[in-house]
């Protein structure tokens, strides 16, 4: 009987103080690439959110080194998922006595690491891939410019 080898390691960062949206506009720059242009990435990218995501993408390839013994070389990025956390309420004092809600959202972001020279066996078989019929009629899509909005002319 052969053991299935485990081939992914992830990173899970909870309460990162930010909202959701921003943390996603980030993410989906990065998700399947690979370890080393993800970190040029967030190091260059201009947002608040590439900071705390950097740290765990750092920290998913140490888990994947720690655990796996794998090289960071061969490390790509196979999921990279923001959830909405709690929403922490306060208060401001404003003027006349009157208060004025202050929300502040939280995210949580999961970073999933594959090592893909683990997964060698699993890429020679070919009929392992996406099955045919599960995208039948995608090919059969038709957009039309005029009818989904197009480009308005500014006067």
């Amino acid at each position: 009987m052969l053991k299935k080898r485990k081939t992914e390691v992830c990173a899970l960062g909870q309460h990162i103080s930010m909202s959701a949206h921003k943390a996603r506009r980030v993410i989906d720059q990065i998700r399947g690439r690979s370890y080393e242009e993800t970190l040029m990435i967030l190091e260059l990218m201009p947002y608040r959110a590439c900071y705390p995501i950097f740290k765990l993408v750092y920290s998913a390839a140490a888990n994947a080194s720690y655990n796996m013994g794998s090289n960071e070389t061969n490390l790509i990025i196979s999921k990279a998922e923001v959830n909405e956390g709690t929403t922490v309420k306060k208060f401001k004092p404003r003027a006349r006595g009157r208060s004025y809600p202050i929300k502040r959202p939280t995210c949580h972001i999961s970073i999933v690491v594959k090592d893909i020279s683990l997964d060698e066996y699993r890429e020679s078989i070919t009929w392992l891939k996406k099955p045919r019929w599960k995208n039948k009629y995608t090919d059969r899509i038709y957009h039309d410019m005029s009818s989904c909005g197009g480009v308005w002319d500014k006067k």
